[in-house]
């Protein structure tokens, strides 16, 4: 099979599949005595999980789970997508989140978490916005956010309405693309500022659907590819697992 036959099938360039293959994406390809790549079926399969798992999950994930996948490594890819599939769903639990207190003017979410603070501190915001503390320092830097600062420690201090503009930065800049728009957003008037942002905000939990079934798009054709390469013995071949083992 040629190149240019497999890049037509997985709608990408010959270049693309190149980087594929430098990157140690799929088996070595044997080439002729001429110096021409042999591609096979099984080639076929590693390219068409790559495009669907890059369109899913992101050329990162890729780059983890190929190599896993080539060495057999099966549980641990899966365990690496599974990981990812449920970081999607906290996302979209915290897009809803987003939404209801846009509708409310009691922040009822927050009554939720563990912490009941006035202020909180950077890791205390991290772990209740979803979010990395090195997201919240870039917004601070680019002034979407501006914490207090304790008069002796130094240390920043953030107030559960910061934790809230915190909230809604994290959700509607998927949505928005930009943090310029995110901006425009958080600084408009405040009807203006609520409308826009709970488009944002809805907007948002359709493309998390989207990577939702784009993900499972993808696991699909993984499935495939693991399939053609798993052998009698391998725990992927064993019947009846989960719980109709269990309760049979």
């Amino acid at each position: 099979m040629r190149g240019i036959d497999i890049a037509r099938i997985c709608d990408i360039s010959t270049s693309t599949l190149k980087h594929y293959e430098e990157w140690g994406l799929v088996p070595e390809i044997p080439r002729t005595e001429s110096g021409y790549r042999q591609y096979s079926d099984t080639h076929l399969s590693y390219f068409k999980s790559i495009v669907k798992l890059n369109i899913g999950y992101g050329m990162g994930l890729v780059k983890e789970i190929m190599p896993l996948i080539q060495q057999k490594e099966f549980l641990k890819a899966l365990w690496i997508v599974n990981a990812s599939q449920a970081d999607l769903q906290k996302e979209r639990i915290q897009a809803e989140q987003v939404i209801t207190m846009l509708e409310t003017e009691e922040v009822e979410w927050i009554d939720q978490m563990k912490h009941q603070n006035v202020t909180y501190t950077i890791g205390e915001v991290a772990e209740i916005a979803g979010v990395r503390t090195s997201g919240i320092r870039h917004w601070e830097k680019e002034q979407l956010i501006i914490p207090t600062r304790d008069s002796r420690s130094g240390y920043r201090l953030y107030t559960q309405a910061e934790i809230k503009r915190v909230m809604i930065i994290r959700t509607v800049s998927r949505a928005a693309g930009s943090l310029d728009i995110v901006r425009e957003v958080l600084e408009g008037t405040d009807a203006e500022n609520l409308r826009r942002t709970k488009e944002l905000a809805v907007e948002s939990l359709t493309y998390i659907d989207q990577s939702l079934i784009a993900g499972m798009k993808a696991i699909a054709e993984l499935t495939l590819l693991i399939d053609s390469l798993a052998e009698p013995g391998d725990e992927w071949t064993a019947e009846n697992l989960g719980s109709y083992a269990y309760f049979r």
